[in-house]
């Protein structure tokens, strides 16, 4: 048995030492999410870490990549190194396989002494048809047992020829025109145009160039004439499209014409942190305003939002918010003349565990669980390996709930190996290990800790407090890790820190204002963690979320749907809370809560016809944040506004009825005129609409209904019968005067 010291420093003042002993020495590794060794547990987003501890669990026994081969695309005809680095107690042995195969090694590839794979002169065969592209995975075991990496997807860099050329095109003067080539290149070729053979200025804003092929020139001019065509390259190639003639004739005094989309759209699916380019070029006379907005009715936002030339809506760094139907429209100013196309984007994520296998140590006749659970999108696919060979179930060995659990019981020497979780969907892969050991009556692992507790104690940190464990218990206990992340946030940006096994209060510091986290503590001892303890949420002093904007979708006369906007960031709220309760009748009320990652809700079962108010909050532990109210009449499908910002109403003397106009402004500036009447008093309400940024008419417009006073309004149609688009304003258009229609 060897002793191994540890030091423990405390504020920078107070200094502890943690004994253990071990069957093994420990190796430095930073990776938490392996029991098997050494874990420095540190802090990853401060630089400020108060409390240090170093535990060593299990010694070295266990196998556990420090580097995996990642996806790469050669060059053909030049070295390749594929990453293959793996810790553990010795010897051990990396193998290297090819689309399931073994690779030989000799003369073609080496495997060096660290596990890279050396391929000395990367090619495709032409004469066998023979490549050494394909998905390559490395193999490491020791007497312990065999762990298998993460495939690597290997491509050989090439430019094939076009799949279309540009094709030549007649403008008018003052125009539009579209130029478009495609090519496949891997890696995806840059795109660049040439007009008579020498290279287009991108200086001209009249001149789009979107990196997928197509080259968009607007307000069209004679001396843009000439020959075009593509020049696309990449590490393997460059290549020339086809020439194609642009022509511009000069039109007299242009006449109307009906807008139209050149090009809309397209279906687009992409990994989250791409950018996405969706195109839409229209034509007209006179010129078209072109709008985004998406076809469930939320919000485009404006982080990571821009406009590329007249109409292409470019986002940046895509999350998985962002998957949904897009609708350009195309307006001819002035008037409801629009045209519109649609397009998908789709969004995906790589899996991520959201929890993942422990090791354990078990005797013989015993039982273990191994727990693994992953996100992404779309929904990622789980395979167990076992001593990386695909694991069968059999009479003692299980799979349920999705392959989420996988439990052995009955365990016998033959289950003692190291049983890996593969995540897997079409964004990529990922694998997690833990190994099953029989223990020989010793020590099992610590319980899980009891009693965690939290309270703020200021803006920035956090007081943690849990149970003190029985004597017995203790003993084998030589440290604890908090595990602390933002509510809603991925296990891969938590915070940790370790403490002392004599601590059972911390101070967890260098936290964000007014943000709520989740938090859960494990214990350690020299074999391994336990169990992670009750997950509690707690949040930090400096206010209360701010009111969340939202807007509803009238179904039919007793239900409507409400959307709100997530927060931008996790952890700014807990949740969520809807009210809503009748005008004219109280009574007719509910309420409920939702998480933070829920943006949607439909209330049914209400009284048809009858006028409802919305008023939803979002909430923390700091208490509950204001609220946004809204009135929505069933019988019309309207929204009612408040009187508020949005609409400052004067009273004047009017007819018998009485009518209230509201307007609504939203993000991307949606007027909307709703009508409630109230009996007994003889008033009507003049709503002036007010302007926002680059906000042009909508169609929720009031006109003076056919054979009526005008005293005696009519909305022209219902007022939110769909959720309000959020635009992208590519042009502003001019307001609309009180009291006038659209169009």
């Amino acid at each position: 048995m060897t002793s191994t010291k540890f030091k423990c420093e405390r504020d920078a003042e107070e200094e502890e030492t943690v004994m253990m002993e071990s069957d093994s020495s420990c190796i430095n590794h930073e990776k938490t999410s392996q029991v098997s060794v050494q874990k420095k547990l540190h802090h990853h987003h401060h630089h400020h870490l108060h409390h240090h501890l170093t535990i060593c669990v299990g010694g070295a026994s266990e196998l556990a990549f420090l580097l995996e081969p990642s996806d790469v695309i050669a060059a053909r005809d030049r070295p390749l190194l594929l990453d293959c680095q793996v810790e553990g107690e010795g010897p051990i042995s990396i193998t290297w396989r090819r689309n399931g195969v073994p690779v030989p090694t000799g003369t073609m590839a080496t495997v060096l002494a660290n596990g890279t794979l050396l391929i000395r002169n990367f090619s495709k065969r032409r004469d066998s048809n023979e490549t050494d592209a394909g998905e390559y995975d490395c193999a490491a075991q020791n007497r312990y047992g065999r762990l298998v990496s993460r495939k690597a997807r290997i491509q050989i860099a090439s430019l094939p020829k076009f799949l279309s050329h540009p094709e030549s095109v007649t403008v008018d003067e003052g125009g539009v025109a579209r130029l478009t080539c495609q090519v496949n290149g891997i890696p995806e070729a840059n795109i660049t145009w040439q007009r008579d053979r020498l290279p287009l200025s991108t200086e001209d804003p009249r001149y789009t160039l979107l990196p997928n092929g197509v080259l968009q020139i607007t307000a069209v001019r004679k001396t843009d004439s000439g020959l075009f065509r593509c020049v696309a390259s990449n590490i393997a190639n460059t290549r020339y499209s086809r020439e194609a003639t642009l022509s511009v004739t000069v039109a007299g005094s242009r006449t109307y014409r009906e807008p139209v989309i050149l090009s809309g759209p397209q279906n687009l699916t992409i990994n989250v942190h791409q950018t996405a380019i969706l195109e839409c070029i229209a034509t007209g006379n006179p010129r078209p305003i072109v709008s985004w907005s998406r076809l469930d009715g939320r919000s485009i936002g404006v982080e990571g939002i821009a406009v590329l030339g007249t109409g292409n809506l470019m986002i940046s760094d895509a999350t998985l918010k962002h998957s949904g139907v897009y609708v350009c429209s195309a307006n001819r100013p002035g008037s409801r003349s629009r045209r519109t196309a649609l397009g998908r984007l789709v969004v995906q994520a790589p899996p991520g565990f959201v929890q993942w296998p422990q090791s354990v140590s078990r005797p013989a006749g015993g039982s273990a669980v191994f727990s693994c659970t992953a996100s992404g999108a779309p929904e990622p696919h789980l395979i167990w390996l076992k001593n990386g060979k695909l694991l069968t179930p059999s009479g003692n060995v299980k799979l349920t709930n999705g392959n989420t659990t996988l439990a052995i019981t009955r365990i016998t020497p033959e289950d003692e190996a190291i049983y890996q979780c593969i995540a897997e969907n079409s964004a990529g892969t990922n694998q997690a290990s833990a190994r099953l050991a029989i223990s020989q009556g010793g020590p099992e692992l610590p319980e899980a800790p009891a009693g965690l507790q939290a309270a703020p104690l200021s803006a920035t940190s956090l007081q943690l407090t849990w149970d003190q464990p029985t004597d017995s218990a203790s003993q084998q206990i030589i440290g604890y890790v908090l595990h602390v992340r933002r509510l809603g946030e991925p296990d891969s940006a938590e915070l940790q820190e370790a403490v002392s096994k004599s601590t059972f209060t911390h101070e967890f510091n260098n936290l964000e204002a007014a943000t709520t986290y989740s938090i859960y503590l494990k214990a350690y001892s020299a074999l391994g963690g336990s169990q992670q303890s009750t997950t509690i949420t707690a949040t930090t002093q400096g206010g209360v979320p701010s009111p969340p904007s939202f807007f509803t979708k009238v179904l039919n006369q007793t239900a409507m749907q409400v959307y709100w906007e997530l927060p931008s960031k996790p952890g700014k709220m807990e949740g969520f809370r809807l009210e809503y309760h009748g005008v004219s009748n109280p009574d007719l009320q509910g309420q409920e809560t939702f998480p933070a990652h829920i943006n949607t809700h439909t209330i049914s079962h209400l009284e048809p016809a009858a006028v409802y108010e919305i008023r939803l909050l979002a909430f923390n532990g700091n208490g509950d944040g204001p609220s946004n109210r809204r009135l929505v009449s069933l019988s019309e499908g309207g929204n009612i506004p408040t009187v508020g910002p949005s609409c400052n109403c004067d009273q004047s003397r009017g007819s018998v009825s009485t009518l209230l106009v509201g307007v609504h402004s939203g993000l991307a500036c949606i007027l909307c005129c709703l009508l409630f009447i109230l009996l007994g008093y003889r008033r009507s309400l003049f709503c002036r609409k007010s302007a926002s940024w680059e906000t042009p008419p909508t169609l929720n417009d009031v006109t003076v209904a056919k054979g009526r006073t005008p005293e005696s309004i009519e909305l022209s149609q219902r007022c939110d019968s769909a959720p309000p688009p959020v635009m992208v304003m590519v042009e502003p258009s001019l307001p609309v005067q009180p009291g006038t229609g659209s169009g």
